[in-house]
């Protein structure tokens, strides 16, 4: 004789546990909408009350894309990641391009502050002589996501426009 706990019924969705749902993703980290309308739609919620939730949160500013990008680029800067590789996330992460473009400016003084941080962090203060280190040293900037202009700003110290 074996002995089986009995399965629970599959949970009932309503409008409101989608929305507690969408609330508890949102109390530990801003989301965009559509990461948190994939998320959502991962945990099985149902597409027909998924947007009017996600309408609601918007509208009473408790989802906000444009809090999001702002806390998502500070996030990826603060860990050594340049503008492109920040600006190709945020697409995935379903933040309209005009949006990404009002908060993130690759043409930003503080971006060469940061490319020569993250350069001297990684290979110390004194600049590549030889062609080989430099190659090495561009190859990784680029893979964090820095713009050409920067990554030759950081490997000969000058500026650039």
């Amino acid at each position: 004789m074996s002995f089986r706990t009995p399965q629970k019924p599959e949970a009932e969705h309503t409008a409101a546990s989608v929305r507690l749902a969408a609330m508890n993703l949102l109390a530990r980290r801003e989301h965009s909408a559509q990461e948190l309308r994939r998320k959502l739609k991962s945990k099985g919620h149902p597409p027909e009350l998924i947007d009017p939730a996600i309408i609601r949160l918007q509208k009473e500013h408790l989802l906000d894309d444009g809090r999001f990008t702002e806390a998502y680029i500070r996030y990826r800067r603060e860990r050594g990641y340049g503008p492109v590789r920040i600006r190709q996330e945020l697409g995935e992460k379903g933040v309209q391009e005009d949006l990404i473009a009002e908060y993130l400016d690759e043409r930003d003084s503080d971006w060469r502050e940061h490319v020569l941080a993250v350069r001297e962090k990684k290979f110390t203060q004194q600049l590549p002589d030889d062609f080989k280190e430099r190659a090495r040293q561009a190859r990784f900037l680029q893979y964090r996501g820095f713009t050409q202009a920067q990554i030759q700003s950081a490997l000969q110290g000058n500026e650039w426009d």
